[in-house]
């Protein structure tokens, strides 16, 4: 995780923003001769009715304390969402810091039982998408959902999750977008620290998007993903909070054809691999 996003969160969330929002968006001329992407300082100033010298200290990091009026304008010009408008007011919000510790995340026992007894694939994933445990269904629909894993590393190291997702573009953004959401003001934990040190290494894409400051959060939606044996499912999700953690559930539409791709699926996992060749009538 970068000095600039632990000492000067506010500023580093700002100047992302503002590069991506064009003159067009603002109802600005776009004029010539511009040298940063999106609006340049002195026009969020101007927009959002503040001097161009108090919005540089905001920037900078020389004026952490700005008013919620202020930053609500600033929302405004920066075309927030209401996700994204709350991260913001979140950012300039003044708590105690004291020394992170690596807090062990644990399943506790029912969920275990739950899982053994769900018949549609689950598991739990810790904060950074570490995967805590999982049902033998959802390791067959993928075995990057084994204990152990974590998501958004095989989502950008791993060419067999990438395949995975029918939309691998939409995830990635979505995927790191949530990170930032969920990280918050926890931006010395040392999980965190580990993992977007690690991603920030090793991919250039997660580079791009992390530099972006997207948030929102990854609840509930639907999804394409493709198997390399049964071929393409259409999923449902849903994300249950339980205690400090997060039950994960798949499930297709009844009696569609993903549903009976799955009971497909079910049986292959019971009877040995499902890493062979793609069956015929598939896709």
């Amino acid at each position: 995780m970068k000095d600039e996003d632990a000492g000067n969160r506010l500023g580093g969330y700002l100047r992302a923003r503002r590069e991506l929002v064009s003159p067009a968006q603002a109802g600005l001329p776009p004029g010539g001769n511009r040298r940063v992407p999106g609006l340049r300082r002195e026009e969020v100033a101007l927009l959002a009715g503040i001097s161009p010298d108090y919005y540089l200290r905001l920037e900078r990091g020389r004026d952490r304390n700005p008013s919620p009026q202020v930053l609500e304008s600033l929302a405004r010009v920066l075309r927030l969402d209401d996700v994204e408008r709350t991260y913001l007011l979140g950012l300039a919000a003044v708590r105690p810091r004291s020394p992170r510790r690596a807090r062990p995340e644990r399943v506790p026992a029912r969920v275990h039982q739950l899982l053994a007894h769900l018949t549609i694939p689950a598991f739990v994933e810790g904060r950074a998408f570490d995967v805590l445990a999982s049902n033998p269904l959802a390791v067959a629909l993928s075995p990057r959902l084994q204990p152990g894993q974590n998501r958004l590393r095989s989502l950008f190291l791993d060419p067999e999750e990438q395949a995975f997702h029918q939309d691998w573009t939409k995830a990635a953004v979505s995927f790191v977008a949530a990170l930032r959401t969920t990280i918050g003001d926890d931006t010395d934990d040392p999980r965190f620290v580990e993992l977007v040190g690690e991603l920030a290494l090793a991919s250039q894409r997660f580079r791009t998007l992390w530099a972006r400051h997207d948030v929102r959060t990854l609840d509930g939606g639907t999804t394409t993903v493709h198997h390399p044996v049964v071929g393409d499912l259409r999923l449902h999700r849903d994300k249950l909070p339980v205690d400090d953690v997060i039950l994960v559930v798949y499930y297709p539409d009844k009696d569609s054809d993903s549903d009976e791709k799955l009971h497909l699926l079910a049986a292959l996992a019971q009877t040995g691999p499902t890493d062979a060749a793609p069956l015929r009538g598939t896709s």
